[in-house]
């Protein structure tokens, strides 16, 4: 798990900066709807000293407009709120939605290794969870600072013009306020920080536990408990900590209104003192200056509860940015080149390859060489962790090799753009996933331009098509998550459709068929024939009677190709592919069914059905 990074404000800033006019905008309306709302405390005191208690008595006319002039300041402050309200929510989501979108599409440019030591729970959390937290931050809390300190400068210029004494003993308790409500704003921060930690650990615990795969492997060893009472557990913390958060924001509300009730009474009595002392103050300033002091302790509050929400959200944006700062091992060249469909060939060809996974101690693969022709069939068979699918996933530049070089007609494919490794190289795996939407979107998925027809006849083809139109919505038939409504065959037809579809030159097949139960298989090997017809195709196989018909059999053993050749030749060879055939096939002394006929004591293969052979000879 990548672990969040020390971010600077400056960074954070940045953000802003596609944005600066809308920035300004905001500033502007924040500044004036901060100073607007300052005038209503000074029209205050002159109601109470002019127009209600002056030396001549109640002066209607003056009440009256000094009541239009409260209200339509009122007025014109609300209707500036709800446009500062406005604003600054548009320029969050703006600025946090190029920040998310930028996020995923550096995701996306991430090597396999990558997600292969990453959690989907913490990415979702960081996309998503920590973004949006990230955006309230941006929305409320800049505004926030900006409106509350110009609202604190200007309470207190408006109070030193009603009385400079009140204003210094006012002054005296915010120290004190500020202490107060720092301890709590603490506390506070610790509070959400363990929420959000809890908050993402469950959000880890659902993903895994809640999809087909979590829940199918907890059904079958009888662990359903023992996930309950993990995200019991993490529930439990959850509300506690949720619990905490709110009981020391209940705090800080309360704190603030205990200040807000106490400071009145201190100024009714500085009051006291000063009038008796001789000074010069006003019923109608008194009042105006207990109704300027909410102007002041709450933008004090306010501002020591922003920095607490800002430190929270520069974490936030730590966690993001930590993401960001990891470099993709796998970049497609500024000078890429582009290969023609209509001219690529197919050959693929390994040289001296060498290859070892991330803080892995031995290497993958060592010194791999072969080339594959157009047309050929090249099979790769070994034991367990031989580094057969590490070849295949280095076809498609799922990885680069540490040494060496793997080439398509004569291209590195590190020289190749991405786009054009995509259309020339189709990969079906052995566990094909589908995505959650229509059969017709799944097919398609390589092509996003083809027409019905297309998707039809790549069906056809790959022998699903009947299939599809016993679905009451045929091809529009939702699959659900990662095709669960689909048996295991098809969706490897499926596969087989969405590779037919897209055309590739080069074909990888990495266990294409192992899972799969005979009936299933023999289609899946019919669709199979037709899909290498003509390309340069590799495949992966423990099923050595798959493979047989294979123009050359590499044998490849901790990361090398120890034996290559043809079936018979292999065989007659009696090394480690004689080896792998006896104990498949209790070393060929018996009759043995397996899923292409009967394969006899000489180590022939009684075909029950001649397609498969034909079809495979016809790739030449």
């Amino acid at each position: 798990m990548v672990e969040a990074n020390e971010v600077s404000w400056k960074r954070i800033a940045a953000l802003f900066h596609p944005h600066r006019r809308r920035v300004i905008y905001v500033v502007v309306v924040v500044v004036t709807s901060s100073v607007i709302g300052i005038a209503n405390p000074l029209l205050v005191q002159a109601v109470f000293d002019r127009a209600l208690f002056g030396a001549d008595g109640v002066r209607l006319g003056l009440l009256v407009g000094l009541v239009v002039a409260m209200v339509t300041i009122a007025l014109v402050s609300g209707g500036l709120g709800v446009l500062q309200t406005i604003e600054t929510n548009r320029l969050g989501q703006t600025v946090l939605r190029d920040l998310r979108d930028r996020l995923y599409v550096h995701l996306q440019s991430q090597s396999l290794s990558f997600f292969s030591g990453a959690r989907t729970g913490d990415l979702q959390s960081r996309l998503s969870s920590d973004v949006s937290n990230a955006q309230n931050a941006v929305t409320t809390t800049l505004s926030s600072i900006l409106s509350n300190a110009i609202t604190f400068a200007s309470a207190v210029v408006a109070m030193l013009i009603l009385s400079w004494q009140l204003t210094i003993v006012t002054l005296l308790v915010v120290p004190l306020f500020v202490l107060a409500t720092r301890w709590v704003g603490a506390r506070r921060k610790q509070y959400t920080r363990e929420a959000q930690q809890h908050t993402a650990a469950m959000s880890v615990i659902t993903q895994e536990t809640l999809s087909v795969s979590g829940i199918t492997l907890a059904k079958l060893f009888g662990q359903q408990q023992r996930e309950i009472d993990r995200f019991q557990d993490a529930s439990a913390q959850l509300a506690e900590a949720s619990q905490r958060q709110q009981v020391i924001g209940q705090t800080f509300f309360t704190m603030v209104q205990t200040f807000l009730g106490i400071t009145p009474v201190v100024v009714y009595l500085a009051a006291g003192f000063a009038i008796d002392g001789g000074a010069d103050i006003s019923a109608g300033t008194v009042v105006a200056f207990t109704t300027l002091q909410s102007r002041l302790f709450f933008p004090v509050a306010r501002m020591l509860e922003t920095i607490v929400e800002l430190s929270s959200a520069k974490a936030l944006f730590g966690r993001i940015f930590a993401y960001l700062d990891v470099e993709p091992e796998i970049v497609e060249e500024r000078s890429a080149i582009e290969l023609d469909r209509r001219t690529i060939t197919g050959v693929v060809a390994f040289e001296n390859v060498r290859f070892a996974y991330p803080e892995a101690d031995v290497a993958a693969l060592d010194g791999i060489d072969f080339t594959a022709e157009p047309g050929q069939l090249i099979a790769l068979v070994g034991p367990s962790g031989a580094g057969k699918s590490t070849v295949l996933q280095l076809v498609a530049r799922l990885y680069d090799p540490r040494e060496g070089s793997v080439t398509i007609d004569g291209h590195d494919l590190r020289d190749l753009s991405f786009s054009s490794l995509a259309n020339s190289v189709g990969f079906v795996t052995q566990e094909s996933y589908l995505f959650a939407g229509s059969l017709r979107a799944n097919i398609a998925y390589g092509r996003s331009d083809a027409t019905i027809d297309d998707i039809v006849e790549a069906a056809r083809r790959a022998a699903i098509h009947d299939r599809i139109l016993e679905f009451v919505d045929g091809y529009d038939t939702v699959v659900g998550e990662r095709g669960t409504r689909l048996s295991g065959g098809e969706r490897q037809r499926i596969a087989i459709a969405r590779v037919l579809l897209a055309d590739p030159r080069v074909l990888v097949l990495d266990e294409a068929t192992s899972a799969l139960d005979t009936t299933s298989e023999r289609r899946i090997q019919r669709a199979l024939g037709e899909l290498v017809s003509g390309r340069t195709t590799l495949a992966v196989a423990h099923r050595l009677s798959t493979i047989q018909a294979a123009d050359t059999i590499h044998v490849v053993d901790r990361g090398q190709i120890v034996e290559s050749g043809s079936h018979a030749e292999l065989l007659a060879l009696g090394g480690a592919y004689r080896a792998l055939y006896d104990e498949q096939f209790d070393g060929g002394r018996v009759e043995t069914r397996c899923s292409d006929g009967v394969v006899r004591s000489d180590g022939t293969v009684e075909y029950d059905h001649a397609e498969q052979r034909r079809l495979v000879r016809a790739a030449r």
